[in-house]
């Protein structure tokens, strides 16, 4: 996955380093590190992985002591996507002390946030690695970090579904119940939407899917959750027509049985919502 991973421009990811880091340094900069160090001096920080998982984020890194000093060399042992192993040599920074204490609780939280991210992605991806379906995120991201979350489950081998609500057409119940049902509702999209506009329906029962498909509107059906013997039913009545994603509940344990039902799509928000970071170290020494 790492090869051909697309990396985010840096103009996608600086205003949120640049955020971060204002957030930080406050209104006096790093008080500590200019009341007790040296700053003549130049130390070689290492990020070392402490357990195993999905490195992701190590532009995020760079560009964060970029940021912070044009002249602080920041160099990747890795590359985003991959396999680490606790110990692993992931980055090396060099520069002055107060660049690299300046920069290092940045990098790291998002580093390790993002991280967390493919790891968990990747633990998914692998569960299903038997079947055809594909582990995508939703719109369940944290506010300013959409671009770098939905980044990150790209580097753990998913995929993503839409980023903003410009994408698609994306019905679900609360659309359905306020448009007048699944007849009404599907005519007014299809009626509306672009030739380049794909329609998405969410339904979660057999008898909505079955007055949607003799109306033959949309390009995606969102199964929420259902049981994997009605999601079997589903794909079956789908026959091949329109895409079939699977929705709620989705974890390690319960998504081979989703996708084994024939799925082409598995759709987890807590990818971005809730994960747990990837434990990475920092360790500075001076030269």
């Amino acid at each position: 996955m790492s090869d051909l991973l697309m990396q985010l421009p840096d103009i996608m990811i600086e205003p949120v380093v640049r955020a971060a880091l204002l957030e930080d340094l406050g209104l006096a900069g790093d008080i500590t590190s200019a009341a007790v160090l040296d700053d003549s001096q130049t130390v070689r920080a290492e990020f070392r992985a402490r357990q195993h998982g999905v490195v992701a984020g190590l532009g995020v890194a760079r560009l964060t002591f970029a940021l912070f000093d044009r002249d602080a060399i920041f160099e990747a042992a890795v590359v985003d996507g991959t396999q680490v192993s606790p110990g692993m040599l992931l980055a090396t920074v060099t520069g002055r002390p107060s660049s690299v204490l300046g920069g290092e609780r940045v990098a790291l939280n998002l580093m390790s946030h993002l991280s967390g991210i493919a790891t968990a992605t990747a633990g998914i991806v692998k569960a299903v690695s038997h079947t055809k379906a594909r582990v995508c995120c939703t719109r369940k991201t944290l506010p300013g970090l959409r671009a770098l979350q939905k980044y990150a489950v790209r580097a753990g081998g998913g995929a993503n579904h839409r980023f903003r609500l410009d994408d698609a057409i994306l019905i679900k119940d609360n659309h359905i119940a306020l448009a007048g049902g699944i007849t009404a509702v599907l005519q007014s999209a299809r009626k509306r939407a672009g030739h380049l506009v794909s329609i998405e329906l969410e339904v979660d029962t057999l008898a909505q899917l079955e007055e949607a498909l003799h109306l033959g509107v949309a390009d995606a059906y969102l199964l929420d959750n259902m049981a994997p013997d009605q999601i079997r039913e589903a794909v079956r009545m789908i026959d091949g027509r329109a895409i079939a994603e699977a929705s709620g509940g989705i974890t390690p344990e319960t998504a081979p049985a989703i996708a084994e039902a024939g799925v082409d799509i598995l759709s987890v928000g807590w990818l971005t919502h809730t994960v747990r970071a990837l434990d990475i170290g920092l360790d500075i020494e001076p030269l």
